[in-house]
This record gives C-alpha cells, structure tokens and sequence, in this order.
C-alpha cells in the first residue's frame, strides 16, 4: 500500500469515527405523562401524585422518586441502553442542576395530555408547559456549554414523548365537554394535530431525533378493568380498539412529517402489542398476575390510595405485570423498554 493509500485508509476511517462520534445520542430529553414522570409532579400542587412509599420500593436506595412505579419508568432503561445513565432526573427536581440535565431531563407530568383540557383536571403541568420549560433548559444549556456545543447536544439527543392515555380514560370518557364537542374519531384527529404541532416546534427549536409513544391497550388496565366489573373484569374492547385506531393515526403522522421536515429522524414507538401479548400471556413473561395490579387490592389503588399503610399490598412486585391500577411494574417497564429500544431506537445508536 503507497503512502497516499494509508493516509486516505486513515482518512477515511477518521471520517468514520467523527461520524459515529457525531451520531452518538449524547442526551435523552423526554416529555409526556405519568408513563415517564420523573417526579416532576413533587413540586406542583396536585394530588397527583407518588412521592411516598410503597412507590419506588425497589429503586436504587428503596426510594420514592415520583415515578409512578415500584422502581423505574421506561425512558430510564433507553437511557441506561444508550450507555448514557441509569436514570432521567426530573426537571423541577431541586436537587439537580443543569450538569445532571446536561446529559438527560425529563419535562413530563403524571395526568396530562395533548389536551390542555385533561391538564386541568387534576392540576397538572399541561404540555405547552413542558415546552416552555424546555425552552429555558435550551438556555441554561447554552449558557452552561457554551453556544456550539449546546447546540450540538441539542441536535443529536433523543427527544421522547410518551402521552395520550389520559386524554381518552380521564378526560373524553369521563367528563361530556369534549364527548359532547368531538366524536371519538374526531378527538382523535384533534389530539394527533396537537402531537404533529408539538413536534414541529420541537423540530424548529433544533430537535431532530424524536420518537412519539402510541397507547398502550388501555382498556386492560386494571382500573378500567374493574370498571368493567359487571362482563367479568374483561378488559374494555372499545378502549383498545380507540388505542389501536388513534396509534395508526401516529403512525401516519410520522409518515408525513418524516417526508415534510428536512433532516427529521422520527419514529413511532408503540408499546401496544408488546404489552397486550405480556397481559394475554403472563407467564411467558415470568409473571403471575396481569388482571390485577400489585398495590393494594389492585383493583382501584393509585396515588394517595396506594400508600405504606395500604392493606393486601403484594411482597414481590416481579409476579405482576402492574404496580398500580393504572401503571406497570418496573419489570414490565424494563420489558417493554427492550423491545422498543431493538426495535425502533438502536436505528440511532
């Protein structure tokens, strides 16, 4: 080999490194609801939410976070499967600065939605709060790295957003404002322009690698479940078949943002099959129980109803598929970050 041939293999492969290097997701920066709140809810008033025991019995140190789960949410596994770390810390976490946010932060509220009309039922952070927050976060970045580099970690993190179940179990199926303005194919469509606007902001802040989270099978959840006590307990078809309809709708969302937005890497993660194959087949999984929850009699209990002091709390939360009525296991999240991780996120490894 000459000596021009090495230094162009050499230049070649140095090219290689920047380029992996530069493709590196250097943050995760995640918005949404309870599915990925990292206890932001702590610090507004609402009793919404899960800073107290037995919450976060199985976390690092047996401490409740704020996470809505014995242990921890989804979007801290990707991180952790990104290489980056083990945990995304809350945004509104006094005891986190802007070095800890630097490499991950997250914006998300338990109880909100695309809706700022399900914000307001339990008074918590509506999504148009979550971005103004991450507009200030865009200028302590600044300011904490510089400009370039700021900008730098802004363009390559990963931004999450997991949101919606509320929109349709708290709001539209439980109160008549929006049931009585929007047939559900209309409310449908009126969240998924609310998504495809929030993430062209995103898109216009710098944001270029994003994933949007489709619903889960919503009507397995325990709590709806039990709501369905009467047909045996039976998980709620027409909620399922709302989650399915409205996530095709993501999934064409995605399809033509990705053709309208220059440079947009978007996906759809949808945690819907996943977490329905786990329900219908429980044991495969290495669980026991997937009609009812952990926490208390895990018909019914969540927040403030899911305490120490809660009776008939199970002693091993592995066995199940949900911690409370309302929200997985940290094992079910662990599972269903894997999936969607090989799936759908190693594309930005």
């Amino acid at each position: 080999m000459t000596i021009m041939a090495i230094q162009r293999f050499l230049l070649t492969y140095l090219l290689l490194e920047i380029s992996m290097v530069s493709a590196k997701v250097p943050a995760i920066i995640v918005f949404g609801d309870s599915t990925v709140d990292a206890g932001n809810n702590n610090q507004i008033s609402t009793i919404l939410k899960s800073d107290f025991q037995p919450y976060g019995r199985d976390f690092f140190g047996g401490q409740p976070t704020g996470r809505f789960s014995n242990g921890r949410v989804p979007t801290d596994f990707i991180s952790e499967a990104f290489k980056i770390k083990p945990t995304i810390p809350a945004y509104l976490d006094p005891t986190h600065t802007i070095k800890d946010f630097a490499t991950g932060v997250c914006f998300a509220s338990a109880g909100t939605g695309y809706d700022n009309a399900t914000s307001d039922v339990l008074s918590v952070i509506p999504l148009w709060k979550e971005l103004e927050y991450y507009k200030k976060y865009q200028k302590d970045l600044r300011s904490y790295l510089g400009n370039d580099k700021a900008n730098e970690v802004l363009g390559e993190a990963l931004y999450l957003i997991s949101i919606g179940t509320n929109d349709f179990v708290e709001n539209y199926y439980v109160f008549k404002h929006r049931s009585s303005q929007f047939s559900i194919e209309e409310y449908q469509n009126f969240l998924a322009g609310i998504a495809g606007n929030f993430i062209t902001e995103l898109y216009q802040l710098g944001a270029r690698k994003m994933s949007i989270s489709g619903l889960p099978p919503m009507g397995c959840l325990p709590l709806e479940r039990t709501k369905n006590i009467l047909s045996g307990s039976d998980c709620i078809e027409e909620y399922n078949d709302v989650a399915r309809i409205f996530n095709e709708k993501l999934q064409g969302l995605t399809e033509k943002l990705s053709k309208k937005l220059v440079r947009i890497q978007l996906v759809l993660l949808n945690p819907y099959d996943i977490l329905l194959e786990i329900i219908q087949n429980p044991a495969t999984f290495g669980f026991e129980d997937a009609a009812t929850a952990c926490c208390g009699t895990g018909l019914f209990e969540m927040s403030y109803m899911c305490n120490k002091i809660t009776p008939f709390t199970c002693s091993d939360a592995n066995k199940y598929v949900f911690w409370d009525s309302f929200h997985p296991t940290e094992k079910t999240n662990a599972i269903i970050a894997d999936h969607v991780f090989k799936n759908c996120l190693a594309q930005f490894l």
